[in-house]
């Protein structure tokens, strides 16, 4: 396991964590205006929905707008997904300028709720009370749609992190870089679960509650993004191509 800290890190982030989640944002299910908190069923199929736009080869912008275009049209339930059809997920999927995945993302919703409503009710919830474990939890989001991917299953359970218990992903690339560049942990760290250990731990003794750890890693995921724009992840090490992961 990397060190945390090593000679020749990056500089230290000279503020608190929480000064860091202010500047760069909180959550991304929190800015969409979705309750994860509440653990309410509604409220998690919504990001599921909002992570299965995120999870694809296209900007949060339009993941976003596209989200809010699901909401407007009250389309954010399996059964409402499942009634609107695939035509009328293609109507909402281009108001939202989703067009490069429209066809396919239609197919994807449409698959991912029939499954969630035969297997589980409709409710994420049951899903997350079936699995035995985080690997098999992750195996049971992916299994809902062929298009469920890895990345789509870390943005989705990244955010579940201090809701389900279960809920324990490694972080992505994007946040392990930005928490070298920033110097949360040494510049040498790869880790993954070594990276997330040292986070938390920060986290939790600067006096943050640990059910908001997963602010700092949309903090982290925002920077990481930035470092890709400039080019400065390939000397960071991130290698993520995709949204919010």
């Amino acid at each position: 396991m990397s060190r945390a800290h090593t000679t020749g890190a990056a500089p230290a982030f000279r503020g608190g964590l929480g000064i860091l989640v202010q500047k760069l944002g909180g959550t991304f299910s929190a800015v969409l205006g979705i309750d994860l908190p509440s653990r309410e069923p509604g409220q998690i199929f919504r990001w599921l929905l909002a992570s299965l736009l995120f999870g694809a080869r296209i900007s949060e912008r339009i993941a976003a707008n596209t989200y809010r275009e699901f909401e407007r049209a009250g389309v954010v339930s399996p059964e409402t997904i499942l009634s609107t059809g695939w035509q009328g997920l293609v109507d909402i999927l281009d108001r939202g300028a989703y067009v490069r995945y429209d066809f396919k993302t239609a197919t994807k919703l449409l698959e991912v709720s029939r499954a969630l409503l035969d297997r589980y009710g409709g409710d994420l919830n049951a899903l997350h009370g079936e699995a035995e474990d985080t690997p098999d939890l992750e195996r049971r989001i992916k299994d809902l749609g062929k298009g469920v991917g890895e990345v789509t299953a870390n943005i989705f359970l990244r955010e579940m992190r201090g809701v389900w218990a279960k809920a324990e992903p490694l972080p992505g690339d994007l946040v392990c870089a930005a928490a070298r560049d920033l110097g949360l942990v040494g510049a040498d760290a790869t880790d993954s679960r070594g990276i997330l250990e040292s986070l938390r731990s920060r986290w939790l003794q600067e006096g943050m509650p640990a059910a908001r750890f997963s602010d700092l890693e949309a903090a982290l995921v925002r920077h990481g993004k930035a470092l890709r724009a400039t080019g400065r992840h390939r000397a960071a090490g991130a290698g993520a191509k995709h949204g919010v992961r």
